[in-house]
Protein backbone atom coordinates (compact mmCIF):
# COMPACT_ATOMS: atom_id res chain seq x y z
CA UNK A 1 0.00 0.00 0.00
CA UNK A 2 1.60 3.10 -1.10
CA UNK A 3 1.06 6.12 1.65
CA UNK A 4 2.27 9.60 1.54
CA UNK A 5 2.70 13.07 3.74
CA UNK A 6 4.22 16.26 3.99
CA UNK A 7 5.65 18.17 6.54
CA UNK A 8 4.90 22.27 7.53
CA UNK A 9 7.94 23.99 9.35
CA UNK A 10 6.21 26.87 11.10
CA UNK A 11 7.65 29.98 12.40
CA UNK A 12 9.46 33.24 11.08
CA UNK A 13 13.00 32.16 13.22
CA UNK A 14 13.28 29.52 10.43
CA UNK A 15 12.50 32.52 6.96
CA UNK A 16 14.78 34.54 8.68
CA UNK A 17 17.54 32.32 8.94
CA UNK A 18 18.07 32.98 12.82
CA UNK A 19 17.10 29.64 13.78
CA UNK A 20 18.69 26.24 11.64
CA UNK A 21 15.98 23.51 10.84
CA UNK A 22 17.18 20.13 12.25
CA UNK A 23 14.14 18.51 12.02
CA UNK A 24 13.34 17.50 8.27
CA UNK A 25 16.30 14.66 8.02
CA UNK A 26 15.11 13.02 10.93
CA UNK A 27 11.44 13.17 9.80
CA UNK A 28 12.11 11.97 5.97
CA UNK A 29 14.23 8.62 7.27
CA UNK A 30 11.56 7.93 9.94
CA UNK A 31 8.90 8.29 7.69
CA UNK A 32 10.70 6.35 4.91
CA UNK A 33 10.98 3.48 7.41
CA UNK A 34 7.31 3.56 8.30
CA UNK A 35 6.61 3.55 4.45
CA UNK A 36 4.85 7.16 4.54
CA UNK A 37 7.52 8.69 2.33
CA UNK A 38 7.39 12.88 2.24
CA UNK A 39 6.55 14.06 -0.87
CA UNK A 40 6.17 18.02 0.16
CA UNK A 41 7.80 20.08 2.78
CA UNK A 42 6.42 23.86 2.95
CA UNK A 43 8.44 26.50 5.17
CA UNK A 44 5.94 29.07 6.06
CA UNK A 45 5.75 32.24 8.94
CA UNK A 46 3.74 32.41 12.11
CA UNK A 47 0.86 34.17 10.14
CA UNK A 48 -2.75 33.09 10.12
CA UNK A 49 -3.99 32.97 7.01
CA UNK A 50 -1.01 31.30 5.46
CA UNK A 51 -1.26 28.13 8.31
CA UNK A 52 -4.72 27.49 7.96
CA UNK A 53 -4.70 27.83 3.97
CA UNK A 54 -1.52 25.06 4.17
CA UNK A 55 -2.71 22.99 6.38
CA UNK A 56 -6.09 23.06 4.31
CA UNK A 57 -4.43 22.37 1.15
CA UNK A 58 -2.08 19.74 2.27
CA UNK A 59 -4.32 17.33 4.40
CA UNK A 60 -6.55 17.18 1.47
CA UNK A 61 -3.37 15.90 -0.44
CA UNK A 62 -1.49 13.65 1.25
CA UNK A 63 -2.17 10.76 3.73
CA UNK A 64 -0.75 12.24 6.61
CA UNK A 65 0.56 15.93 6.99
CA UNK A 66 2.95 17.02 9.86
CA UNK A 67 3.56 20.22 11.68
CA UNK A 68 5.80 21.51 13.53
CA UNK A 69 6.83 25.12 15.68
CA UNK A 70 4.53 27.20 17.19
CA UNK A 71 3.05 25.54 20.33
CA UNK A 72 3.92 27.11 22.43
CA UNK A 73 3.51 29.53 25.32
CA UNK A 74 4.09 32.50 23.73
CA UNK A 75 2.26 35.55 21.48
CA UNK A 76 3.62 33.68 17.81
CA UNK A 77 3.26 30.49 19.14
CA UNK A 78 -0.06 30.19 16.76
CA UNK A 79 -0.24 26.63 15.19
CA UNK A 80 -2.56 25.01 17.19
CA UNK A 81 -5.48 27.95 17.02
CA UNK A 82 -4.93 27.90 13.03
CA UNK A 83 -4.89 24.25 13.07
CA UNK A 84 -8.95 24.23 15.56
CA UNK A 85 -9.93 27.05 12.40
CA UNK A 86 -8.62 24.66 9.87
CA UNK A 87 -10.86 21.94 10.72
CA UNK A 88 -13.82 24.42 11.81
CA UNK A 89 -13.43 23.48 15.71
CA UNK A 90 -13.14 25.19 18.73
CA UNK A 91 -9.41 25.72 20.61
CA UNK A 92 -10.46 25.57 24.09
CA UNK A 93 -9.05 23.93 27.49
CA UNK A 94 -8.11 20.02 27.33
CA UNK A 95 -8.76 18.83 30.92
CA UNK A 96 -6.20 16.33 30.98
CA UNK A 97 -3.59 18.61 29.74
CA UNK A 98 -4.60 21.13 31.76
CA UNK A 99 -4.27 18.96 34.82
CA UNK A 100 -0.96 17.23 33.67
CA UNK A 101 0.43 20.75 33.28
CA UNK A 102 -0.86 22.01 36.56
CA UNK A 103 0.68 19.23 38.19
CA UNK A 104 4.15 19.39 36.28
CA UNK A 105 4.15 23.59 36.98
CA UNK A 106 3.11 23.56 40.27
CA UNK A 107 6.30 24.28 42.15
CA UNK A 108 6.27 27.63 39.62
CA UNK A 109 3.74 29.99 38.29
CA UNK A 110 0.93 28.13 36.18
CA UNK A 111 0.34 31.24 34.01
CA UNK A 112 -1.91 32.24 31.10
CA UNK A 113 0.98 31.94 29.05
CA UNK A 114 1.38 28.62 30.26
CA UNK A 115 -1.80 27.62 30.40
CA UNK A 116 -2.17 28.39 26.61
CA UNK A 117 0.00 24.96 26.38
CA UNK A 118 -3.47 23.34 27.81
CA UNK A 119 -5.63 24.16 24.85
CA UNK A 120 -6.22 21.99 22.09
CA UNK A 121 -8.39 22.07 19.26
CA UNK A 122 -11.85 20.16 20.24
CA UNK A 123 -11.45 16.39 19.05
CA UNK A 124 -7.59 16.24 18.93
CA UNK A 125 -5.34 13.51 20.93
CA UNK A 126 -2.70 14.71 22.67
CA UNK A 127 1.04 13.38 21.59
CA UNK A 128 2.49 12.59 24.54
CA UNK A 129 5.67 15.01 25.33
CA UNK A 130 7.91 12.85 27.84
CA UNK A 131 10.63 16.05 28.02
CA UNK A 132 8.46 19.16 28.90
CA UNK A 133 5.36 17.80 29.41
CA UNK A 134 3.32 19.81 27.02
CA UNK A 135 1.60 17.63 24.47
CA UNK A 136 1.35 17.91 20.64
CA UNK A 137 -2.08 16.88 19.07
CA UNK A 138 -3.20 14.42 16.46
CA UNK A 139 -6.52 15.70 14.61
CA UNK A 140 -7.61 14.19 11.75
CA UNK A 141 -4.58 12.95 9.62
CA UNK A 142 -2.46 16.28 11.01
CA UNK A 143 0.09 15.97 13.08
CA UNK A 144 1.37 18.78 15.04
CA UNK A 145 4.86 18.47 16.50
CA UNK A 146 7.38 20.94 18.74
CA UNK A 147 9.61 22.76 16.70
CA UNK A 148 12.61 22.26 19.21
CA UNK A 149 14.42 19.01 17.69
CA UNK A 150 14.84 17.15 20.97
CA UNK A 151 10.93 17.43 21.77
CA UNK A 152 9.92 17.09 18.26
CA UNK A 153 11.97 13.61 17.94
CA UNK A 154 10.54 12.28 21.50
CA UNK A 155 6.97 13.08 20.51
CA UNK A 156 7.67 11.97 17.30
CA UNK A 157 8.79 8.79 18.82
CA UNK A 158 5.37 8.28 20.56
CA UNK A 159 3.25 8.65 17.76
CA UNK A 160 4.75 6.26 15.20
CA UNK A 161 3.52 3.35 16.67
CA UNK A 162 -0.25 5.05 15.89
CA UNK A 163 0.61 5.83 12.70
CA UNK A 164 -0.57 3.61 9.27
CA UNK A 165 1.93 1.98 7.89
CA UNK A 166 2.70 1.89 4.11
CA UNK A 167 5.20 -0.03 1.53
CA UNK A 168 8.71 0.35 3.55
CA UNK A 169 10.88 2.41 0.53
CA UNK A 170 13.54 0.85 -0.19
CA UNK A 171 17.46 2.20 -1.27
CA UNK A 172 20.31 1.39 -3.30
CA UNK A 173 23.47 3.40 -3.79
CA UNK A 174 26.42 3.10 -5.79
CA UNK A 175 28.98 5.61 -5.78
CA UNK A 176 32.28 6.93 -8.46
CA UNK A 177 35.51 8.77 -7.69
CA UNK A 178 36.37 8.83 -11.13
CA UNK A 179 33.32 10.11 -12.97
CA UNK A 180 31.03 13.19 -12.31
CA UNK A 181 27.75 13.84 -13.69
CA UNK A 182 27.98 15.53 -16.88
CA UNK A 183 29.51 11.98 -17.95
CA UNK A 184 26.54 9.95 -16.75
CA UNK A 185 23.22 12.28 -16.64
CA UNK A 186 22.41 10.45 -19.98
CA UNK A 187 22.41 7.16 -19.41
CA UNK A 188 20.87 8.10 -15.31
CA UNK A 189 17.75 9.95 -17.47
CA UNK A 190 17.75 6.63 -19.39
CA UNK A 191 17.34 4.61 -16.50
CA UNK A 192 14.57 6.39 -14.86
CA UNK A 193 12.44 6.15 -17.85
CA UNK A 194 13.07 2.60 -17.58
CA UNK A 195 11.82 2.59 -13.95
CA UNK A 196 9.33 5.52 -14.03
CA UNK A 197 7.70 5.02 -10.10
CA UNK A 198 11.34 5.18 -8.77
CA UNK A 199 13.15 8.05 -7.65
CA UNK A 200 16.56 7.76 -9.43
CA UNK A 201 18.99 10.53 -7.72
CA UNK A 202 22.99 11.75 -8.72
CA UNK A 203 24.51 13.60 -5.96
CA UNK A 204 28.00 15.11 -6.43
CA UNK A 205 30.36 15.26 -3.56
CA UNK A 206 33.73 17.19 -3.09
CA UNK A 207 35.50 16.76 0.22
CA UNK A 208 37.94 19.19 1.21
CA UNK A 209 40.52 16.65 1.70
CA UNK A 210 39.83 15.66 -2.56
CA UNK A 211 37.83 12.89 -2.03
CA UNK A 212 35.35 14.14 -4.86
CA UNK A 213 32.79 12.49 -7.23
CA UNK A 214 29.17 11.33 -7.59
CA UNK A 215 26.67 9.27 -5.83
CA UNK A 216 23.80 7.66 -7.75
CA UNK A 217 20.83 6.82 -5.68
CA UNK A 218 17.54 4.39 -6.75
CA UNK A 219 14.55 4.55 -4.28
CA UNK A 220 10.93 3.68 -4.11
CA UNK A 221 9.12 0.95 -2.77
CA UNK A 222 9.13 -1.64 -4.75
CA UNK A 223 12.63 -3.72 -3.67
CA UNK A 224 12.93 -5.64 -7.04
CA UNK A 225 12.51 -2.57 -9.15
CA UNK A 226 15.18 -0.96 -7.06
CA UNK A 227 17.58 -4.26 -7.01
CA UNK A 228 17.23 -4.28 -10.77
CA UNK A 229 17.11 -0.01 -11.13
CA UNK A 230 20.69 -0.74 -9.03
CA UNK A 231 22.52 -3.03 -11.18
CA UNK A 232 21.56 -0.79 -14.22
CA UNK A 233 23.41 1.99 -12.54
CA UNK A 234 26.52 -0.19 -11.13
CA UNK A 235 26.62 -1.13 -15.08
CA UNK A 236 26.56 2.46 -16.50
CA UNK A 237 29.09 3.21 -13.84
CA UNK A 238 31.10 0.77 -15.21
CA UNK A 239 30.34 1.02 -19.02
CA UNK A 240 31.75 4.90 -18.49
CA UNK A 241 34.60 3.35 -17.59
CA UNK A 242 34.64 3.84 -13.80
CA UNK A 243 34.69 1.77 -10.77
CA UNK A 244 31.05 1.69 -8.95
CA UNK A 245 31.67 1.03 -5.16
CA UNK A 246 28.48 -0.23 -3.61
CA UNK A 247 26.72 2.66 -0.23
CA UNK A 248 27.70 6.52 0.19
CA UNK A 249 30.80 7.85 -0.18
CA UNK A 250 32.92 8.33 3.08
CA UNK A 251 32.49 10.94 5.25
CA UNK A 252 35.29 12.85 6.17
Amino acid sequence: MRRTSALILIGNEILSGRTRDDNIQFLALRLGELGIPLREIRVIPDIRETIIRTVSELRAAYDEVFTTGGIGPTHDDITAPCVAEAFGVPWEIHPPTFALLSDYFSHTDFNAARQRMAHLPRGAVPIANPISHAPGFTIGNVHVLAGVPRIMRAMFDELAPTLQRGAPVFSRTWHSTSLYEGTLAEGLEAIQTRHPDLDIGSYPFHREDGYRGVALVAKGQDENDVRQAAQEIHDLISAKGGTPIEGEPLRQ
